[in-house]
């Protein structure tokens, strides 16, 4: 709360309302604050409107940055000022704690990912994924298995459907399941393993052709947050992984092909 300005005697309205103003944007830049989030690239387009509405409510400001949730477990081992992780998979997080890199109890599950075979070309997959049986396609992206939970839930599929070994020479591997997307959308890929969200709104595909892949053949795609040493008195990352779990960002959550 503010307190009452006292004022010199003499001093114009004009200055006096100056003054009320600079006091209110101090008292607003105090309450305000930042906090650097690093979300897994699946992610994305439903952190960008989770983030938006969180930011309108809060009048707080999230620093976004978007990969492989193995590359930001090197970054975090290595000193990066993140103050929470949004990850891809649940192990990671569970590391950083055991690590002493995060606080300990602070682990959820915000989503649970499905994985989808996905083209950009209408009518190209079928809906029991047996083109992988046929094969006739010249690449298949995935992304890459020790950095990305995705491209690792993509070869256990393949590994159980007993096609890896001839389907690995036409695999092109993305860094992260964004780059994975990219190679399928731009037509440099004619078919991959994607993230649901990626391809997925509304319960339609927003464009294309796929397969979602029965849960059953690959291990849950559990997707934690974690509160990083860096965000411990940090308001913002407190208040935003409260909010993550709030039944406003579960709807979005939910929209956009994620279980919760």
């Amino acid at each position: 709360m503010l307190e009452k300005l006292k004022l010199p005697a003499g001093v114009s309205v004009a200055a006096k309302a100056l003054c009320v103003v600079g006091a209110l944007l101090f008292s607003s830049s105090v309450q305000a604050a930042e906090a650097n989030i690093a979300v897994a690239a699946n992610f994305t387009s439903a952190m960008k409107r989770i983030a938006s509405d969180f930011e309108r409510e809060t009048g707080h400001t999230l620093v976004l940055s978007f990969g492989s949730t193995g590359q930001f477990y090197a970054q975090i081992k290595n000193g990066a000022p993140f103050a929470a992780l949004l990850a891809a998979d649940d192990e990671t997080p569970y590391k950083l704690e055991k690590e002493g890199l995060a606080v300990a109890g602070s682990r959820f599950t915000y989503a649970t990912g499905r994985l989808v075979l996905w083209s950009a070309k209408p009518g190209y997959v079928d809906d029991r994924g047996d083109i992988l049986k046929n094969a006739g396609f010249d690449r298949i992206a995935i992304a890459n298995p020790k950095l990305a939970p995705y491209g690792a839930a993509a070869f256990e599929v393949l590994d159980g459907m007993g096609l890896r070994s001839r389907i690995i020479s036409k695999v092109v591997e993305g860094n992260n399941i964004t780059q994975t997307y990219q190679f399928v959308a731009t037509g440099n890929a004619q078919l991959g393993f994607v993230a649901l969200s990626q391809v997925f709104e509304n319960g339609a595909f927003t464009s294309g052709s796929g397969w979602l892949v029965p849960a059953a053949l690959h291990q849950p795609i559990r997707q934690d947050a974690v509160l990083l040493n860096n965000g411990r008195s940090n308001p913002v990352a407190l208040a935003l992984l409260k909010y993550l779990q709030s039944d406003k960002a579960g709807a979005v959550i939910r929209a956009l092909g994620y279980e919760r």
